[in-house]
Parts: C-alpha cells; structure tokens; sequence
C-alpha cells in the first residue's frame, strides 16, 4: 500500500468472496499458463492486458470502462487484475487471481498500481492493437527501462481455438439466442414499432440467462430488430418505425453472458413477400445452405469466400454484398474484441482448425428503389469438429419458415 498526505493510492479491496463462474479453475488455470509458456519462449517477464477481451478471457473480469483505465498484468507467478475504486469489491469477485484497486486521488494512480505489478520486469507485453500513443507515452514513462513488445498476436491466436467448456458454454448461449428469435417472430405484426418487438426479445433473453446460472451478471444483451429501408445495414439501430405488411424485416439477438457474444440473424417478411423479394432471399439462402457446408477443418477463411463470391457473381449480386462471410465467436461485443485472424473474407488465409468457432452471415443489400429492395441476412454459429462442423444455432431459416406476423 502507498501511502501520500494520508490519501491512498493503490489497495486492495477483497470484499465478499469469489462469484461463481461458468469455467472452472483448471480452465482459468489453463489459459493462465498458455500464456505463461507463450511469454517465456518470447522472453517476455510480465504482460499487461488492457482490452476488453484479454482481462475477460484471461481473468474473468469484464470491466465497465466510463473513461478509466484497468489491466490485467500476469507474469510467472502471479495474476492481478488492476481496477478503478468506483468498482468496489466487484473486479475482485470476479477476478481468477488478485486484484488491485487505485483510486481517484492522483491521475497517475493506475500507474503505480503497473510500476508495483511490473516491478524487477525488463520486456512488458502490451497490447499494440489496444493501447493508444497516450496511452502508450504514459506507459513508457511510468516503465522508463522496460521495452515495450506485443502481445496482442499471440493473445489472439490462443483465443482462436475454444476449450471443451467454451464451447459448452457457447451452445448454451446459442439456445438462449433462438429463445429471443422466438419472441421477435410472436412479437412482429403490422403497426408494431421495432423497439416493442427489440423489448420482447431482449426481456425473453435476459430472464432466460437469469434462470440459467447459479450467478450471472446481467449486462448489455440486446436486440437490433430492423425494418424496411433500416435493414440495409447489419448493425443499424432499433428505432420507432412501425412494421408494415410486405415489409423486409431483420432479426439479431445477442445475449450476452460472462463476456461471451452469441447471435442469431434472419431475415423475416410481415404478412407477405413480393416475387422479387423472395428470389433474392432464396439465393441469399441458398448462399447459407453452401457456406454453411464449406465450414470445415482444413479449409481457409479465402477458400470460403472466395467460392462464395462466385455464387453472387452468377446471379451479378456480388456488388450488392456488404461484408464478409462469418468470423470468430467467444469474448466477443458489439464495442469490445474480435480475432480479426478468423474471418471469412478473401484476405484472411487462415486454416480453419477443430475447436474454432465461426458463424456463417451471408449478406446482400440491395438499394431503396430498386425491386426487392432492402437487406438479406441469415446467421449460423459453427463449432469446427476433427470432421466437419457442429451447427449449434439449429434455427429456421427461409419464405418456408420466416414470413411472420399474419
């Protein structure tokens, strides 16, 4: 503890006891020492992580950043996670390892909690992707004779691969997502504005994540229900609009449980389709049916899309489409973290491997005035098997199933 003027700087508020987590000690304990192996064959004395999904995957703490710093900092014998004093006891519930709490009394505070954490260390992994030139400036300042090295690769590519538990985990959350595609089919119907319909999936979730767990937090799932001309992008708000008949309509739930992103996407119609609007969402499912045969060990990310691509081409609709075809799942948010080394698109030629985990999101958009106007988009979860790949969303999909609302 420091101690200055009687204000305390760095301390340590262990209040409660450890919260329950869905992964147990030998998996925190496995993904610790990954990481300890990895930093010692890359000569790296300690790391500090500071993304969201590096403290989550490594600590289970999430954080709730509101312009404070935290990190995560694991060196051979010790991990603590680092946190600001608004937070209590919480991070040290939650946290696999120790924690550190700093306080507002000084703006360097979180700085003496790394140069105690980091203390003796002469290469300190940091996260390059993550850590801004402030940031990265203040660092070097508090750490003057310590060299700076990434670890943001190598922290990725161990993410990449899932455990035995992530991927039960995974399935479970799967199953709460059509929990909340079921409430937006029940809720959809002429008159209905997005945000009623967004309410009734995200409150369905949210009670099914609370009765699922002996503990959970229950924090930032959420429902992006579009309509009309706001489906033409994948990540638009909820608004107001009313649902009309013969409207195009997207569906996204998106539970989210102990950092875990899991989603579900459909396309959907209210009361009736129009020819144009149903052929383009047949090929945009046939796309589905294909890609979703293509998820396999030993294939690339650019194999994929590429022989994709070729589909649309056929049918001159590659020029409609608006983004790759699938990435990596685990900790993973619509504001934090992505293994950006999976993804389906041409410019990423990573193998796929036996425990990834990948979605299948084929999209087109087509533009307001033409015919069949508005976004199609179907979306699967992957887990990669020694074999093939175990489809865990296993929802409806296509005019045979999603013409909803009559």
């Amino acid at each position: 503890m420091t101690r200055t003027d009687d204000m305390l700087h760095v301390v340590k508020w262990h209040n409660g006891d450890k919260d329950w987590s869905p992964f147990s000690d030998e998996e925190m304990n496995r993904r610790q020492n990954a990481l300890r192996a990895w930093m010692a064959g890359n000569r790296i004395d300690c790391a500090l992580m500071t993304s969201y999904h590096n403290i989550c995957y490594y600590s289970g703490f999430l954080y709730c950043y509101f312009g404070r710093k935290y990190g995560f900092v694991v060196d051979q014998d010790n991990a603590t996670t680092i946190s600001a004093a608004i937070d209590g006891g919480q991070p040290w519930r939650r946290t696999f390892g120790d924690n550190v709490t700093y306080t507002d009394w000084r703006k360097d505070n979180y700085f003496r909690a790394v140069q105690d954490l980091a203390k003796g260390a002469r290469r300190v992994g940091i996260e390059f992707d993550h850590v801004s030139l402030d940031m990265r400036e203040q660092l070097q300042a508090a750490l003057p004779d310590v060299e700076l090295v990434d670890i943001a690769q190598g922290t990725m590519w161990m993410r990449a691969v899932k455990s035995a538990e992530e991927h039960a985990h995974i399935r479970r959350c799967a199953e709460i997502c059509n929990t909340g595609a079921r409430a937006v089919i029940e809720a959809v119907a002429p008159g209905v504005p997005e945000y009623e319909v967004a309410i009734a999936s995200t409150n369905a979730m949210i009670r099914e994540i609370g009765s699922s767990f002996p503990f959970v937090e229950l924090m930032d799932t959420w429902t992006w229900f579009q309509s009309g001309i706001n489906t033409d992008g994948a990540h638009n708000p909820v608004t107001n609009r009313k649902v009309g008949p013969g409207d195009i309509l997207s569906l996204n739930c998106f539970p989210m449980v102990f950092g875990y992103y899991t989603a579900i996407e459909r396309t959907l119609f209210c009361e009736h389709a129009s020819d144009a609007h149903l052929d383009l969402w047949r090929k945009n499912c046939e796309v589905m049916r294909v890609g979703s045969d293509l998820i396999v060990p030993g294939r690339t990310c650019s194999e994929i899309a590429l022989e994709l691509n070729e589909m649309y081409r056929g049918w001159d609709l590659l020029k409609y489409r608006s983004f790759g075809y699938g990435h990596s799942f685990g900790v993973l948010s619509h504001y934090y973290g992505r293994e950006a080394g999976v993804e389906l698109r041409e410019d990423v030629d990573t193998e796929l491997k036996p425990g990834m985990v990948v979605s299948m999101e084929p999209m087109i958009m087509i533009p307001a005035g033409e015919p069949g106007a508005g976004g199609y988009r179907e979306h699967d979860i992957f887990i990669v098997t020694d074999d093939g790949a175990d489809n865990i969303t296993n929802f409806p999909y296509g005019p045979e199933h999603m013409i909803v609302g009559a």
